[in-house]
């Protein structure tokens, strides 16, 4: 550019001037500068580019909106529980222990009175039942006469029960014969064992 061509701008008073009173340096800087020196790549004194206005202020970044919450859904209700019947506790047993009987015979011996009137005293804890005075026998002799013979040896009890006061329509007996041995009747102990009589709740 030629000198005349300069003054001429000089005189017409476009030139750089970095003075600038707004600023606190009392000059021209930053932003400023830019607008007033133009784009990079143009003259000092050419028009300046088109400059965006500053960028606003950056504004907080917007939250996240919540996540919307699962509806409610209740918890299934539990299973019933299966139906468990009661398991009935068996019939209450109460054996004469020692109230044995002689051979083919169904009489209560003198040493049996004893043991019966003590083992009575127990029928009070089973309350006001029904009872059962079942009979056995040995395995000599025929089956229907070891019949016959449990069935005198459990009624001469039940007479004897109802002496000591049991009430007679609470008492059964019965004669189970030889069919339900507690001992070996191969000895004379076990078949004197099997000589019984036995007390058991009736439901």
């Amino acid at each position: 550019m030629s000198a005349g061509v300069v003054t001429a701008y000089a005189a017409e008073g476009v030139f750089y001037d970095p003075s600038n009173a707004a600023s606190p340096t009392g000059k021209t800087i930053g932003y400023e500068l830019y607008r007033t020196i133009g784009c990079p790549g143009r003259q000092l004194l050419d028009t300046p580019c088109p400059v965006p206005a500053p960028p606003a202020a950056v504004t907080a970044a917007a939250e996240p909106a919540p996540a919307p919450e699962p509806a409610y859904v209740a918890p299934p209700a539990p299973a019933p529980a299966a139906y468990v019947a009661p398991v009935p506790m068996p019939p209450q047993k109460l054996v004469l222990e020692g109230v044995n009987f002689d051979f083919d015979k169904a009489t209560l011996r003198q040493e049996d009175i004893a043991i019966i009137d003590k083992d009575v005293t127990g029928l009070d804890k089973w309350g006001n039942v029904n009872i059962e005075v079942a009979g056995h026998t040995d395995s000599r002799g025929s089956d229907k006469y070891n019949m016959k013979l449990s069935q005198r040896r459990a009624e001469a009890v039940r007479n004897y029960l109802i002496s000591k006061g049991i009430a007679a329509d609470r008492l059964t007996a019965k004669g189970y014969g030889e069919s339900q041995p507690v001992a070996d009747n191969a000895t004379d102990e076990g078949r004197f064992k099997n000589r019984r009589v036995e007390l058991i709740e009736q439901r």
